[in-house]
């Protein structure tokens, strides 16, 4: 069996390889992988706890949630269709502190080894080289490679010889512009709502993230997994 070093089958990726062990998380009809919901849930499992510690599991209450991302994730436009999902959008997964949105978003790319990942940066993170360099900070993200911004809303204001900006309503605003001139794709965590994101970063930018975005979101009284 031919496998490439990342731990795939180059000729069906929804069979991939965790050490000596193989998950077929679909099966291959010409060029059209046919995948399995449980047993896409089965794999998350067990690469949640390799990545994250033997702690980790999947709750049945997020099984809707699970369903929702992983057919964005995979290219399923049937499902995407039905609940409202846009493919060629990035994702905004919103929710309570502690549900999960990050794991999620580090877990879900690797369903799919053969393509590109996004880089995960924490927005505060982001807001602090700003306050280091300046501009040049908003530059650097308003490029072409594709992002997950964590934990939006939670950063400071930028402020830069004494000089304050919105730095993630300005990088959104330039990702928005990539977007729409190239498809470029740009993934965001909070635990904003919409109103609160609207009040955070005002209408020039909210109104760009319908376009920009999937609004995906945890239930509002989804459990604190860290407890």
């Amino acid at each position: 069996m031919k496998t490439s070093p990342t731990g795939y089958n180059r000729n069906n990726p929804s069979i991939i390889y965790e050490g000596a062990s193989e998950f077929q998380l679909g099966t291959l009809d010409g060029n059209i992988i046919n995948y399995d919901f449980q047993k896409i849930v089965n794999y998350i499992q067990v690469k949640g706890k390799l990545m994250f510690g033997k702690n980790f599991k999947t709750y049945q209450e997020d099984h809707e949630l699970l369903l929702k991302l992983s057919s964005y994730f995979i290219k399923d436009y049937a499902y995407c269709a039905k609940f409202g999902i846009d493919p060629d959008k990035g994702l905004l997964l919103s929710g309570p502190v502690g549900c999960g949105k990050t794991t999620l978003m580090m877990l879900l790319p690797h369903l799919i080894p053969h393509k590109k990942r996004y880089t995960i940066i924490p927005a505060r993170n982001i807001v602090f080289g700003f306050n280091a360099i300046g501009y040049k900070t908003i530059d650097d993200y308003s490029d072409t490679k594709e992002y997950c911004f964590d934990d939006l809303g939670v950063e400071h204001t930028g402020r830069h010889y004494g000089k304050d900006c919105n730095v993630m309503g300005e990088i959104l605003i330039s990702r928005y512009d990539q977007f729409k001139k190239k498809g470029i794709k740009t993934h965001c965590t909070t635990n904003l709502n919409a109103v609160e994101i609207e009040d955070r970063y005002g209408e020039r930018v909210r109104s760009r993230m319908r376009e920009l975005f999937n609004l995906v979101s945890f239930n509002a009284n989804s459990v604190d997994k860290r407890q």
